[in-house]
This record gives structure tokens, sequence and C-alpha cells, in this order.
């Protein structure tokens, strides 16, 4: 967008919002996060969330809700990582390569076994459009809703904010910092697999986010079924 918007703020050179929510959202980021990021940051940040998540999307009713969550997260993560926001749980975020699966997997298991003992990140080094079908109804058949998640691209400000990264197939795409914990689980991708073998690989995954929880000393919650 160049010159004015509608509110007389002058906006960045050679961008412009395609849709009038991502002008709605932007002031209401800039609100929400004044004092820590100007109004050209929060700015910036919304429309690449748009344009990333806008690669893969296949229907565009969820586009608008999926970009609010999207930019939201990625402006808290930078803020926890310029310390302007206090985190007082572990941060973990999982990243495999499409987040449609292994990665969605473990970030479902993390926040259903610890709660609000810990923070769940989840991304993609090359994400796709919607979550594995396969992967969907194995998670449901242990009691686990998934119809709110979809895939996100991994940005730098995620692992930024991270204390711990777990990879699962990812190869050299996320990158390193200094301080961080980086675990790398071998897991068998579900895109190829039948269902029976996505079973398999969801309880791996339940078993690996258990034996991660017991390392960070976060009780494990009771009642999530573990067939």
């Amino acid at each position: 967008m160049s010159g004015l918007d509608t509110t007389g703020r002058r906006g960045l050179p050679g961008l412009a919002y395609p849709e009038r929510y991502l002008h709605d959202l932007s002031l209401e980021l800039t609100e929400r996060f004044d004092g820590t990021f100007n109004a050209e940051t929060v700015e910036r940040y919304v429309l690449e969330s748009y344009t990333a998540l806008l690669r893969t999307a296949t229907v565009k009713a969820h586009l608008a809700t999926r970009v609010v969550r999207f930019a939201t997260d990625r402006l808290t993560a930078l803020a926890q990582a310029k310390g302007a926001i206090a985190s007082d749980v572990p941060e973990v975020l999982f990243v495999c390569e499409q987040n449609a699966g292994r990665s969605q997997m473990a970030a479902m298991f993390t926040h259903a076994l610890a709660g609000d003992r810990v923070h769940v990140r989840s991304a993609g080094s090359a994400p796709v459009a919607e979550l594995n079908p396969a992967v969907v109804a194995a998670l449901q058949e242990v009691g686990l809703d998934v119809t709110q998640e979809f895939p996100k691209p991994l940005t730098d400000d995620v692992v930024q904010a991270a204390d711990v990264v777990v990879t699962m197939g990812c190869g050299d795409a996320c990158p390193v910092y200094p301080g961080k914990r980086y675990l790398d689980w071998k897991l068998d991708d579900p895109e190829q697999l039948s269902l029976d073998e996505v079973r398999r690989v969801r309880d791996e995954v339940r078993a690996h986010v258990v034996a991660l929880l017991e390392e960070l000393r976060l009780p494990v919650e009771l009642g999530l079924d573990a067939r």
C-alpha cells in the first residue's frame, strides 16, 4: 500500500491490502501491541502472514480466521523473543515438513497431556493446505479435536521464542539459535501411510511427548485415551 490509508496513517511502500479485514486486523494488533511494535511492523507481519497462508489456501472462507491466528501468534512470539512479553511456562515448537501430521500430533498431545503448564506451537518447512485426513481420524479416535488446526509455515520468530525445538524430518530448514534445546524425533511421515500405520505413528508420537514432559518435569494429565 502506498500513500495514506483510510485512517491517514502512511502504509508500507509497494504493499496493498487485498482485503478489508487485513486493514482492520492491522489496526487491532497495532493497538494490542502498542509500546512493543510500531504500526509498520504490525502491518508487515499481517501482510506477510496473509501472503504465506494464501499460497496453500484452498478454501478462502477459512483464510481470514487463520490469518488472524497466525499473525497474532507470530507477533506474540516475536514479543516473547524480545522479552517484551514474559512467559512463565516452557515454550515448545514442533516442526515437520508439511505441518499436516507429526508436528500437529505432537502439539495436540502436548497440550492435551500438560494443559496450560506448557505453551505449544507447530510449523512446517513446506506446509500444505490441510491436515492429513488419516491423522485427523487417528487423533479423533483418542478424543483430540483438530477441527481448528491448520498447517502453518515455519517462521524465524516462533523459533526465537521457543525453549525446546523438536524437528521431525524437516532437514536443515529450522534455524539454529544459541541457548535453544534441539531434539530430532525419528518418525515415519504419515503422508503415504495407511490408517493403521498412522495409528502406530500417533502412539509413537504420544510416547515421545510423554518422555519430553517428564524431562521438563511437567505432570501428565490423566484421562486421555491411549489406544
